[in-house]
């Protein structure tokens, strides 16, 4: 099912796109939290410094193939991630919650 997504889940997504780490990490409130391949990040710093090292590593495109809202400040997207990272091919889901009007944690998972 896909569904709107809030205006901050698509900002961070179109930031994430055009690889703008700084832009993504502003999407975040001041204590937002990412957990990613089993670590957690903390704050807007060491959300940067996830992104960027991220993009260091590998490229690849994104797609979304579909959204729903979980709650009234939960949202969940299903990604489809294309790259040269090992396996080449990751179905993944991103699972927001909002505070605010920000991101106030975001998990990825596949």
């Amino acid at each position: 099912m896909t569904a709107p997504t809030p205006d901050i889940v698509t900002r961070y997504l179109d930031a994430a796109d055009s690889r703008d780490s700084a832009a993504c990490a502003a999407c975040f409130t001041e204590t937002g939290t990412v957990v990613d391949e089993g670590k957690t990040y903390r704050g807007r710093e060491e959300i940067f410094d996830w992104r960027e090292a991220t993009l260091s590593r590998f490229t690849y495109t994104t797609t979304v193939t579909g959204s729903e809202a979980v709650s009234d400040s939960e949202y969940r997207v299903k990604v489809l991630v294309e790259g040269d990272f090992p396996g080449g091919i990751a179905r993944l889901t991103f699972d927001f919650t909002l505070e605010d009007g920000l991101i106030a944690h975001l998990s990825i998972v596949e």
